[in-house]
């Protein structure tokens, strides 16, 4: 019988190395892209956090930009999927009988709760999420790729759960929601000031408890039927 053949170790060692340095520098570069914006760090300030030479970026990625692309894509895909199944989940539980709550809270659940679980790096991505969708240029085209056909699928269930609703009504309700949802993603310590520490911009959980209720209400409000 033949030997097997060997596998190399050196060659599964430096691709070892590599996906750990790439991890390294994505992780750098989430935590200052969430905290100074696009244009804030420069690729050494990046390669400082991460404890690598520029050229290790450089030698990685293809500028500044595309590096911004892969650490938005490395969570997007994940969040994508949560609430996919989230929403698969909700349609097959309610059939066509959904309610603009249930169907805010499959949207918006999962979300919240990769933020209160995921460690700093999913609350970093929470920021970061934050500034993409409200902030016209970058990151721009991957939010619309990723996620317009699952907010076209959540507009759908509304329409459903709210069927003499006008289109142009659930859309502006989508927009405010979006607008509230990702000001709680940005963690900027106002509530925390304003309350005098009652309440606490950290607090994922104690947002989404009362998340989906209130924007619900909001909707039936502005599309004219009662709760």
């Amino acid at each position: 019988m033949p030997p097997s053949p060997k596998v190399s170790t050196s060659r599964k060692t430096k691709a070892e190395q590599r996906a750990a340095a790439v991890e390294q520098i994505l992780d750098a570069g989430e935590e200052l892209f969430s905290k100074l914006g696009f244009f804030g760090p420069t690729i050494a300030d990046i390669a400082d956090r991460a404890g690598v030479h520029p050229a290790l970026i450089h030698y990685y990625f293809d500028g500044k930009r595309e590096l911004f692309d892969k650490v938005f894509e490395r969570r997007v895909r994940d969040a994508v999927a949560t609430r996919t199944k989230a929403l698969d989940d909700y349609e097959r539980e309610v059939g066509d009988k959904p309610t603009a709550e249930g169907a805010l809270d499959a949207f918006y659940t999962g979300a919240f709760d990769a933020y209160s679980n995921g460690g700093e790096g999913w609350r970093n991505f929470g920021r970061l999420f934050a500034q993409v969708n409200n902030a016209p240029g970058y990151g721009a085209e991957n939010m619309d790729l990723s996620f317009d056909p699952l907010v076209i699928r959540l507009i759908g269930l509304l329409q459903k759960a709210l069927p003499h609703a006008r289109r142009e009504d659930l859309l502006w309700g989508f927009h405010f929601t979006s607008g509230a949802y990702t000001l709680s993603l940005s963690r900027t310590g106002r509530i925390d000031r304003l309350s005098e520490g009652l309440c606490s911009s950290e607090d994922f959980q104690a947002i989404k408890r009362r998340f989906a209720k209130f924007m619900a209400a909001g909707l039936h409000a502005i599309c004219g039927q009662d709760s």
